[in-house]
């Protein structure tokens, strides 16, 4: 077997507990197979740092964004400096110049701080999703582990024999 995703093994982990034979004398306890549940939590640990990989490279892209938009702005602002420096001889000229670097100017800071809050929102988004998910997932496996726990060593002096095979 070899799921495809933290999803599907945590839905083969509920399907094999809700298929699994029931012990005599309990309606709560069951039997699974020990390997087959080990190797789903194991793909399931193997998958996780995939998720936590994929966070990194959304923050990584937005650090690229930023550092493009820097690079951008910094060759707008040279490009408007050059300008206002050829218009230098006459000062009607040389004003309206000025005038447009700052303009220039101005409108970089914007885009860079607009840029800067589209990729935060992006980035934010992207990572409260997956830890939504990995905390999600988190969850199912402890309970699931902790179902798992219980049938294997069960806190009852009444325990079935078939559960202490397992």
């Amino acid at each position: 077997m070899n799921p495809n995703g933290i999803e599907e093994i945590i839905s083969t982990l509920y399907e094999m507990i809700q298929d699994a034979k029931g012990i005599p004398f309990s309606s709560e306890k069951c039997s699974i197979e020990r390997d087959k549940a080990l190797d789903l939590l194991d793909e399931l640990s193997n998958q996780l740092p995939g998720e936590l990989k994929q966070a990194k490279t959304i923050v990584e892209s937005r650090s690229e964004v930023i550092n493009s938009a820097k690079r951008e702005a910094e060759s707008i602002l040279k490009q408007a400096q050059q300008q206002a420096r050829s218009m230098v001889s006459q000062e009607a000229i040389y004003a309206e110049a000025q005038n447009q670097a700052n303009d220039m100017i101005k409108s970089a800071q914007d885009k860079i701080r607009d840029l800067k809050q589209v990729t935060n929102d992006y980035v934010d988004d992207h990572l409260r999703r997956t830890e939504e998910e990995i905390a999600n997932a988190l969850a199912e496996v402890r309970e699931s582990r902790a179902k798992f726990r219980s049938l294997v060593n069960p806190q009852s002096k009444g325990s079935s024999p078939i559960i202490e095979e397992i």
